[in-house]
């Protein structure tokens, strides 16, 4: 059995075709089929000050076997209300190895939410790929939880969520389970979505339910999750969307972490993405081109 799993493992890092088990729960309803008609135009401006962002841990558990700690990270303000972005990991990773791109998006007024998953994060007893399949309802349960600190008396989050502003993001893995959140475990409240060197290995690619925008951020040179297999999952998507291209980056080692000018296109591109998609700023989509192409690393097929 352990080598079994241990195959499919491999075959999930590669980005092959393989089937996985059904999900052993879901939270998912049925959802109407997804239509191509343009996302809801918003008008508004994100905010133009640098926030000091704070950290805390929320331990969370939807059920025995699968116990959910979240990482938040949130601005530091007396005032005001912040969309919120649930945010999923790689596999073998945990939420604190992407925390430069994840306090990049709170220090601009974004409260981040990442749980660690229980059986593909690293210091797990045994990591589960195929776990991953099972991933997107953790999600969606992760996220009703961090809500209702909106509402909880005496929380320092008490009245500061957007709860009608909400998004979802992940990289490789955690890509993956983003992918799902929009298609076969669709959650209707997202309005927006970042998928980072990820594909629709397990999940499809049945986009459903009402159009949210998408930007997806993959490397030509990815060896673990082919760009093939994310390009695919970006053509498939049938609502406002972009992809950017890095022609020389990788699955994320370098495209995720401060000291590189792939960092700044990514963090800078995702940023503005946010800032257009949750609070309407179309200055910010008017950057989008000039992120994604700054330092001659990138390239953007813009369909938003």
């Amino acid at each position: 059995m352990r080598a079994s799993v241990a195959a499919a493992s491999v075959l999930l890092l590669a980005g092959c075709s393989v089937s996985l088990p059904t999900p052993v729960s879901t939270t998912a309803a049925p959802t109407p089929k997804a239509t191509s008609a343009p996302a809801p135009e918003q008008t508004g401006r994100a905010p133009a000050q640098t926030f000091d962002v704070d950290t805390r841990q929320l331990r969370l558990s939807r059920g025995a076997d699968r116990p959910l700690p979240v990482t938040i990270w949130y601005p530091d303000a007396g005032a005001g209300r912040f969309p919120v972005i649930l945010f999923s990991h790689g596999l073998t990773g945990r939420p604190a190895d992407y925390a430069p791109l994840l306090e990049h998006w709170a220090s601009a007024g974004f409260v981040v939410a990442a749980p660690a998953y229980p059986h593909t994060s690293r210091g797990v007893a045994r990591v589960d790929a195929l776990d991953v399949i099972n991933q997107p309802a953790d999600a969606t349960y992760v996220l009703t939880e961090v809500l209702k600190l909106d509402r909880r008396s005496g929380d320092a989050l008490r009245g500061r969520l957007a709860t009608d502003r909400l998004a979802a993001a992940g990289h490789s893995a955690g890509g993956i389970t983003t992918i799902g959140l929009f298609s076969v475990a669709r959650d209707e409240r997202l309005d927006a979505g970042v998928v980072l060197s990820g594909s629709g290995l397990g999940m499809g690619l049945g986009f459903t339910g009402p159009p949210a925008p998408l930007l997806f951020v993959h490397g030509q040179r990815d060896s673990v999750v082919s760009y093939a297999s994310g390009k695919a999952a970006y053509d498939s998507v049938p609502w406002p969307k972009a992809l950017l291209t890095l022609p020389d980056g990788d699955h994320g080692q370098s495209l995720l972490r401060e000291g590189n000018r792939a960092f700044d296109v990514v963090a800078d591109s995702t940023l503005d993405f946010w800032r257009w998609s949750l609070y309407g700023d179309a200055d910010a989509k008017r950057r989008l081109p000039e992120d994604a192409t700054s330092a001659g690393l990138g390239r953007l097929d813009d369909q938003l």
